[in-house]
């Protein structure tokens, strides 16, 4: 009993999750290999049997357990939060470890929530798994990544080490500026929603011999959905808001990549979101039929007909990003995500009328740091440059709305800096406030450097 007692402590002291733990120095070479851009060359022929083992390595723990705290997230339908994981697993691990290894572990359901589509599309269903069962997620992912990773293909960009939006984007300019002018876009209805678990996992199973980690897979897969206080079963679909998720939707469409290769394509996958490129519109039509009938058929998913086209690239976009026509072919944003970005600085300015400036910039200013460091990516300058002017009138207009009365905007206007006469004709001015933002008195009582003083960015100063 004493052997068996000092075997357990041993496991505990090992696998500790206590803050001091966490101040270790992560292995050497384990970022750099799953940072680099990888290459789509054959699977690892080591052997699977003993997978739940590396998933349950100390490592590989105290990484899931960084990337889970450094994501955040909402709590699950226990309510625990990423804050309390570390002391709750200082004091179960044990148990959860013995769970894993005999394969009995079973995931909670995950927990319903809808958000806005971003191009205001109707609503997206999102699957919150407890805060643990995100946490072993992420542990199981990448394990599975490390393996999966080299050997899905070259055109596939999305949740991916190494890879990003902005490598697909230009991948696709890249095709245009060689002549192929005509786009498939494709996009794939409620690809999420509706995987097939049976179909998945048996392309699962053809990497993955270790029977208990399948078991887990397929528990997290049925682990059910809880809306309104009621758990239904899932019995399709990979619910989005899993670490998980990301990986196996890359599986289930390694398919298509494979397909599209041996036809020799040129096409860009990221995530669900695919784009073929061909020289006429005549060969988009066939392309888009064969391949249509192949999504159907094959990988039992169904390819939304009112969303997908075949069209000049100038007409759609693909990850936020259109391209301009003519000789040389350049990134620009795409006009639904300009529509976007302007929705939200005016919900941001609005509420301005009641609360400081600088709470306004508190939450203004990240926004804008976060759109410029993706949208900054175009190759048109004005466009990032007219949007910048066009927040700082917005924030005229804010504050001008703000001093409410005549008398106080001629006396706000009078102490920063405006002529008596000027500040007195454009207090009394019955004109609106879009038009006043842009009229001499506020640019001069509100210049460009007194934003630039709050820290408002200017988003056409990215490189």
């Amino acid at each position: 009993m004493d052997l068996k007692r000092d075997k357990r402590q041993n496991i505990q002291e090992k696998l500790d999750f206590s803050s001091e733990q966490m101040g270790e120095a992560r292995p050497a070479g384990r970022e750099e290999t799953e940072s680099r851009q990888t290459m789509h060359e054959p699977e690892s022929p080591a052997s699977t049997s003993r997978l739940m083992e590396e998933v349950c390595e100390r490592e590989n723990l105290l990484e899931a357990l960084r990337r889970v705290k450094g994501n955040k997230g909402s709590a699950g339908i226990d309510g625990m939060t990423v804050g309390q994981l570390s002391g709750y697993l200082k004091e179960h691990w044990l148990t959860i470890r013995e769970q894993l290894l005999n394969g009995t572990y079973k995931p909670q359901p995950v927990r319903r929530v809808e958000i806005e589509k971003p191009d205001g599309g109707g609503m997206r269903k999102l699957g919150i798994p407890t805060t643990l069962d995100r946490f072993l997620q992420q542990a199981v992912m990448q394990v599975l990544q490390r393996r999966w990773n080299p050997t899905f293909s070259d055109h596939s960009y999305g949740f991916r080490p190494g890879r990003s939006a902005h490598q697909a984007v230009t991948q696709a300019q890249l095709y245009l500026a060689e002549g192929y002018g005509w786009v498939i876009d494709l996009d794939l209805e409620k690809f999420f929603d509706r995987v097939n678990h049976d179909k998945l996992m048996g392309q699962i199973a053809k990497r993955v011999e270790d029977k208990r980690l399948l078991k887990l897979i397929r528990a997290f897969l049925n682990a059910g959905v809880m809306e309104n206080g009621l758990v239904s079963p899932s019995v399709e679909g990979t619910p989005q808001g899993g670490p998980l998720s990301p990986l196996l939707s890359n599986l289930v469409l390694d398919e298509l990549d494979r397909e599209l290769e041996r036809r020799g394509h040129r096409y860009v996958r990221y995530a669900d979101d695919c784009n073929i490129y061909v020289r006429s519109e005549r060969a988009g039509q066939r392309v888009m039929k064969s391949i249509t009938r192949f999504i159907t058929q094959k990988l039992k998913l169904k390819v939304n007909e009112s969303k997908s086209a075949v069209a000049r690239p100038q007409e759609r976009k693909f990850l936020g990003f259109t391209f301009t026509d003519g000789s040389e072919v350049k990134r620009a944003i795409a006009p639904k995500s300009l529509v976007r970005f302007k929705r939200r600085v005016r919900e941001i300015t609005r509420r301005a009328k009641g609360v400081s400036i600088d709470a306004t910039m508190t939450e203004l200013v990240p926004y804008m740091r976060g759109w410029r460091s993706y949208f900054g990516f175009c190759e048109t300058p004005r466009v990032l440059a007219y949007l910048t002017s066009w927040v700082r009138a917005r924030l005229r207009v804010a504050l001008w709305r703000q001093w409410k009365t005549p008398r106080r905007r001629r006396a706000a206007l009078l102490e920063l800096g405006v002529r008596p006469k000027l500040a007195s004709h454009t207090a009394g001015s019955s004109r609106g406030p879009w038009y006043l933002a842009h009229a001499k008195a506020l640019s001069v009582a509100l210049p460009t450097a007194y934003f630039k003083s709050l820290g408002l960015p200017a988003l056409e100063d990215v490189r």
